[in-house]
């Protein structure tokens, strides 16, 4: 869907609350009060209403949008440009394209559909082949006394880089050449965690990654406890220089979302830099949707997310 044709099903306000109200009612409505699932449709106070127990629920409760002023066309369009640019597009832009007064709720819309794209890819699990390694991504930090008041650390301990563990779900290619990588990718996933620990890393790995699975790392000393937890690890000692040959996958994903995030957001604060990650793998996931991506988006950001 280009804008053209964005314009011509949302032409105006009452177009795009009436595509939401459809929507919600197609993928159910939940009562806050009791739980039930049937509703009526009250027209005069634009609200649904249980049928069980009569509590009445708003058009926006138990969305993304809930508590939230800004009207029903901003949040479709937003969701639009943000699932069919290939890259990704800044608050600012945002802000300029919807003509808004004020940047703060735009930057707060985006980060809310940016959770709604992380809360969709927790639901599934790694299997197969993964390549693991670990990113380092400079964020600003929320107190840059910290950083003022000592110097300023470089590699792994850095204060101003945000640790990041990198998952890809990999399946190998029958028939390459050798400028092409020896397996495909599936999946991605990408964490901010809290530190590099053995105890931070397999919690994770148990978390995301399915039993069965064969995982492939570098000779970290943190991931030496993984072969308990998965069917095989395979760990390969290798020079830094050599390291992306025996996990390309990681590497290539790790330096496109350093190309994305350097291109478009350039204040990436502590504290947000999970939801940036979330909408890189939320795209690259859903890389051969196409036109299916803005609705799949659309019901993922309405469907009772803040009960699942």
């Amino acid at each position: 869907m280009n804008l053209i044709e964005f314009s011509e099903r949302y032409p105006d306000e009452l177009s795009c609350q009436t595509a939401f109200k459809e929507l919600r009612e197609k993928e159910g409505v939940i009562c806050k009060k009791c739980a039930g699932k049937s509703h009526y449709w009250k027209s005069d106070k634009n609200a649904f209403e249980c049928k069980k127990c009569k509590f009445r629920t708003g058009l926006r409760s138990g969305t993304v949008m809930e508590h939230s002023r800004l009207p029903f066309r901003y949040w479709l369009l937003a969701i639009h440009l943000m699932t069919s640019t290939k890259k990704s597009i800044s608050a600012l832009e945002m802000q300029r394209q919807l003509g808004h007064k004020f940047y703060e709720p735009i930057w707060a819309m985006m980060h809310k559909i940016r959770m709604m794209m992380g809360k969709r890819d927790t639901n599934y699990v790694l299997e197969d082949t993964i390549e693991l390694d670990e990113g380092f991504f400079s964020q600003v930090k929320e107190s840059q006394e910290e950083t003022n008041d000592e110097k300023t650390k470089r590699g792994r301990g850095s204060q101003n880089k945000a640790k990041v563990l990198v998952m890809t779900s990999t399946e190998p290619v029958e028939s390459y050449n050798k400028h092409e990588k020896p397996s495909k990718l599936k999946f991605v996933k990408m964490l901010v965690i809290r530190d590099l620990t053995a105890n931070m890393i397999e919690s994770q790995v148990k978390a995301c990654i399915d039993p069965t699975a064969t995982v492939k790392t570098d000779g970290f000393k943190s991931y030496s406890k993984l072969s308990t937890m998965v069917a095989k690890h395979q760990e390969f000692v290798v020079p830094p220089k050599e390291a992306s040959s025996v996990l390309p996958w990681v590497h290539t994903m790790i330096s496109n979302a350093k190309r994305t995030f350097a291109g478009i957001h350039h204040m990436m604060k502590e504290g947000y830099m999970q939801n940036y990650l979330d909408e890189f793998c939320y795209k690259v996931n859903r890389r051969y949707f196409q036109n299916k991506l803005y609705d799949r988006l659309l019901i993922a950001c309405i469907s009772n997310v803040w009960y699942d």
